[in-house]
């Protein structure tokens, strides 16, 4: 018998992260989705500031929502513990969670990171949450400088959407 990974649910590791006072920046397709975005996700990006008292509100975070090291062959992740220290060594963590996929990322393509990316933030109210995103434009930066395969199939999107926005369209 297989295992399954965890729902998506974002709500949860919002309100995890907010309860934790976890200051981060959403980047990735879920910010692009909060701009506006038709295009779906089915993980949660993270940029979070790195001193060391939210690396210890992020820690206290990620052990409540159970985190576990993402791996292909094991859908509900690999346990491992979690602390400040570890956390600020390795600048990728590709999380499996109670609610879902969780990707931390210190210094997405092409940014220098949260003081780069909180600049032109916008804060969106989630239910009842303030879940600060990336702006479109940092998101399709980020993008853009990936170049992943998927990534570049968004940004046509991406670029049109954020073309209306700028033109005050909807």
């Amino acid at each position: 018998m297989s295992e399954e990974p965890p729902r998506f649910r974002p709500l949860v590791i919002f309100e995890v992260l907010a309860r934790h006072k976890v200051d981060y920046v959403l980047i990735g397709g879920l910010a692009a989705t909060l701009a506006g975005s038709p295009l779906t996700t089915g993980d949660v990006d993270i940029c979070p500031d790195r001193s060391f008292d939210n690396l210890v509100s992020l820690t206290a975070a990620l052990r409540e929502l159970r985190a576990r090291v993402h791996a292909a062959d094991s859908p509900r992740g690999i346990p491992f513990n979690f602390a400040p220290e570890t956390l600020a060594h390795v600048e990728i963590w590709n999380l499996v969670t109670d609610g879902g996929r969780l990707d931390i990322a210190w210094v997405p393509a092409g940014t220098r990171g949260f003081p780069d990316l909180i600049r032109e933030a916008v804060t969106y109210d989630v239910d009842g949450i303030a879940v600060r995103a990336a702006s479109l434009a940092d998101v399709i930066r980020s993008k853009e400088a990936a170049g992943r395969e998927r990534d570049r199939a968004a940004l046509p999107t991406l670029r049109l959407l954020l073309e209306r926005l700028e033109d005050g369209g909807d």
